[in-house]
């Protein structure tokens, strides 16, 4: 059977219609995808942008912690053992041989534990030197140094020492916490023994700290938080893409446990 002019003519005029649609639609599927690839990559240097952005506001927050930690210890600490040197001083009387040398080796005395705690507050500086050999050895020197006081038994398994990995985004505020950790069961935990357990595993770097503390009520220091910092803590964490668990009783001691993607 053969076609009539008139259906001849409409299939000509229907084909070159999709001839002519065709190329439309190509050019606003280009054009549309090249909208939302531009969005995808907008939205991908707004995310850099903010987690640079929280990373230097943290920075700030934990150089300006640091900075009151000195403060506090160069106050309440050295300041008072200076004082008490120079009063100390200020009251030898030279005539009388027994009391003068009694005075003077208890001012040497106050001078050498003002020179301990000046190295203390060195090891808080210098967090960026520390990690100049590894967060490993950093935070092996952080346990040793509690070691040598002889006012805990610890015990820490590093499972990073045989690696020689690092990452320099996530390093410092990693040390950052762990000093804090310890600073919080120095201050408040009355604590004898210290757990440190470091594993990495599948890309993953765990951290868990136990002592056998007086512990403290978790529901009550997350309202109040008691100056132990926590929501800073999980904070930091959260910002290197890591998870922090906080589990402790009341005469059962504390347990923290820190996971971050590595390196």
């Amino acid at each position: 059977m053969q076609s009539t002019p008139t259906e001849i003519v409409s299939i000509i005029l229907l084909a070159s219609l999709v001839f002519l649609l065709a190329p439309l639609f190509l050019l606003l599927y280009i054009v549309s995808y090249n909208k939302k690839k531009k969005l995808h990559q907008q939205e991908k240097e707004l995310i850099t942008e903010r987690f640079e952005s929280e990373l230097l506001k943290t920075s700030i927050e934990v150089q300006e912690q640091t900075m009151q930690t000195i403060a506090t210890d160069l106050h309440d600490n050295i300041g008072q053992l200076l004082s008490l040197t120079h009063i100390t001083l200020s009251s030898i009387n030279l005539n009388d041989y027994e009391k003068a040398k009694h005075k003077i080796d208890h001012s040497l005395e106050l001078i050498g534990n003002s020179i301990r705690d000046l190295r203390q507050l060195a090891k808080v500086i210098q967090g960026e030197q520390l990690l100049e050999n590894g967060l490993s050895q950093a935070l092996e020197k952080g346990i040793n140094w509690l070691k040598h006081s002889r006012n805990y038994n610890i015990t820490f398994e590093n499972g990073l020492k045989d690696t020689e990995l690092s990452s320099a985004s996530k390093d410092l505020v990693i040390l950052r916490i762990f000093q804090e950790v310890f600073n919080n069961i120095v201050k408040h935990a009355e604590a004898g023994h210290i757990d440190v357990i470091m594993e990495l595993e599948k890309d993953k770097l765990s951290i868990v700290i136990k002592d056998d503390g007086k512990g403290f009520d978790i529901t009550e220091s997350s309202s109040r938080n008691q100056g132990l910092g926590l929501n800073n803590l999980k904070k930091r964490s959260k910002l290197i893409g890591g998870d922090m668990d906080i589990s402790s009783k009341l005469g059962k001691g504390t347990r923290i446990s820190i996971t971050v993607p590595y390196p």
